[in-house]
């Protein structure tokens, strides 16, 4: 198992990226998400570079505008989050 993205899904803010984007009706920007998990803009790019790079998130390009969508593989992961998150809260 590759440890580097496995540490990633074990702290609080790159799950709760993938649970947004997962509960977003489109894709969005990073701009919105970095707000949405209360984290910095450049943060949260780094991040979501390794979620590229291990195809749980696509970037879009439409002109100079960068949106963000998640693949199959990074659904299934954030629908997973979201079962752990609930089974663990009871």
């Amino acid at each position: 198992m590759d440890e580097k993205i496995f540490d990633i899904f074990f702290r609080e803010k790159p799950a709760m990226m993938l649970v947004n984007l997962k509960n977003g009706k489109d894709a969005t920007y990073a701009s919105y998400l970095a707000k949405s998990v209360d984290c910095t803009y450049s943060h949260v790019v780094k991040i979501l570079q390794k979620m590229q790079e291990h195809e749980l998130v696509v970037f879009e390009k439409h002109g100079r505008l960068k949106l963000l969508r998640l693949t199959k593989k990074g659904r299934d992961v954030a629908e997973h989050i979201e079962a752990a998150k609930q089974i663990l809260n009871g």
